[in-house]
């Protein structure tokens, strides 16, 4: 008899050493937190405590729509989730709690779909957006008040390692739908991702500008949220850019006044607009899953002037990224971009994320590809 139970408790141990060493803690679980936690098959779990809940199911973003997962409620009101494979990248998820969404105790909290939300890191072996022992940047926080929609717009500043030594290029970056301008911080990791290149010399030092990518004024900001008032918001952001941002930028900080302009999904949008607008003043346009709202069959660029681009002088490098698992809708952007800038001789540079969606580690790998590009 004690030889068996010697005999179990060694298996009970090498059993509990063989879990931990396949689960990982996710990088976003909160300090001290074991959960959300993923396998070497990329499956998850989750233990959240939800005593008097009668149902907990797990939801999430664009890359969980196909996950699967099973729910079990154990002991003093623990909650516990398995899930089948994830997909590789970064996620929104939340909990769905007797008809409630709410987000993970034991994650940070990242903005997306409007509001402060769980999010969970699918690991590959990439490790450029880690940070590395090198030389660091800093980002900042400002704001500058507008004239064009009547309020304070908040911004943050990306500032290189080299920065007080010389002056520098500078990048516009949008965000996307839903998120604001601490997405290219926080989930983006923007600041690893520069520093990293800058320290293998890949590519050239530059200041980034992180924008808010809603520009309404208070009457506007009473219309419905639609495409119509997305495109009204991209016209504003337009004129704030070159007539505000621009000048404040170039004012406050050590500049060379030459610029590039980026963004990610609805920011895609706007970066294209505002640099098509004004193809002598980027000389790169950077469009990351892209999207064109307002098209129509006979004017599929109705509300984008991406023709001015074949008009001008100065013709500035164009970058399409996009990830390989994303919704047709967006491949379908992506193709008629390229089909039409290819029809129409203009040199542009396309980029596809290797098994990814619409989501963080995409717009991650754009930016690393696209930031060795620009102000050669």
């Amino acid at each position: 008899m004690k030889l068996f139970k010697i005999i179990t408790a060694v298996l009970t141990l090498s059993s509990s050493l063989v879990f931990s060493q396949n689960y990982k803690t996710s990088s976003t679980a909160k300090s001290g937190k074991e959960f959300p936690k993923i396998d070497n098959d990329r499956k998850a779990r989750f233990k959240v405590y939800f005593p008097d809940a009668k149902s907990v199911i797990l939801e999430g973003g664009d890359g969980m729509q196909n996950v699967k997962s099973t729910t079990t409620k154990g002991k003093e009101g623990f909650w516990n989730i398995s899930t089948s494979p994830l997909e590789i990248g970064f996620h929104y998820y939340w909990f769905n709690v007797d008809g409630k969404r709410i987000n993970d105790p034991n994650t940070e909290l990242y903005f997306g779909y409007g509001q402060p939300t769980s999010g969970i890191e699918v690991p590959t072996n990439e490790d450029f957006f880690f940070e590395k022992n090198v030389k660091h940047g800093k980002i900042v926080d400002d704001n500058l008040d507008s004239e064009i929609t009547n309020g304070k717009r908040n911004f943050k500043v990306y500032l290189p390692p080299s920065y007080g030594t010389k002056k520098f290029p500078v990048l516009y970056l949008y965000h996307g739908t839903g998120e604001d301008i601490t997405g290219w911080e926080k989930q983006g990791y923007i600041k690893n991702i520069l520093d990293n290149l800058f320290a293998e010399r890949k590519a050239k030092e530059m200041i980034v500008v992180m924008d808010y990518g809603v520009a309404l004024t208070p009457e506007q900001e009473k219309l419905p949220d639609d495409y119509p008032r997305t495109v009204l918001s991209a016209k504003n952001l337009d004129k704030i850019v070159v007539q505000e941002l621009i000048p404040y930028i170039d004012k406050k900080y050590k500049t060379t006044q030459k610029q590039a302009i980026a963004g990610l999904s609805r920011g895609s949008y706007q970066a294209m607009l505002i640099g098509a607008n004004h193809p002598d003043l980027f000389s790169a346009i950077g469009s990351f899953s892209p999207v064109i709202y307002e098209g129509t069959e006979s004017q599929p660029f109705k509300e984008l002037p991406i023709d001015n681009l074949l008009k001008s002088k100065s013709k500035p490098f164009f970058f399409m990224g996009i990830g390989e698992k994303e919704d047709q809708r967006f491949i379908n952007y992506n193709n008629l971009l390229s089909n039409y800038l290819h029809q129409n001789k203009y040199p542009f540079e396309q980029y596809q994320s290797a098994g990814t969606y619409h989501e963080w580690l995409t717009w991650r790998r754009c930016l690393y590809e696209f930031a060795q590009k620009i102000f050669k």
